[in-house]
């Protein structure tokens, strides 16, 4: 399981997935999230703009990513 720590309130579901190294790039990041590969908290997501808070946990291809604060 990998552990995002973030500063701030939230973060973006696009932006985490660049942040933990499962996207490479905004357009990768999206390509994931409108093919349903990415799950939040056990549901399918398809929001790039989905914000994520501390203890939210995303699940991509089999990699899991908890944000931490």
């Amino acid at each position: 399981m990998i552990e995002i720590n973030i500063d701030s309130e939230y973060i973006k579901l696009d932006q985490l997935l660049k942040l933990a190294d499962l996207a490479s790039t905004g357009g990768h990041a999206k390509f994931l999230i409108l093919e349903g590969l990415v799950k939040v908290n056990g549901e399918v997501e398809t929001r790039r703009g989905r914000k994520l808070k501390p203890q939210d946990m995303v699940e991509v291809e089999g990699n899991q990513i908890k944000v931490v604060q």
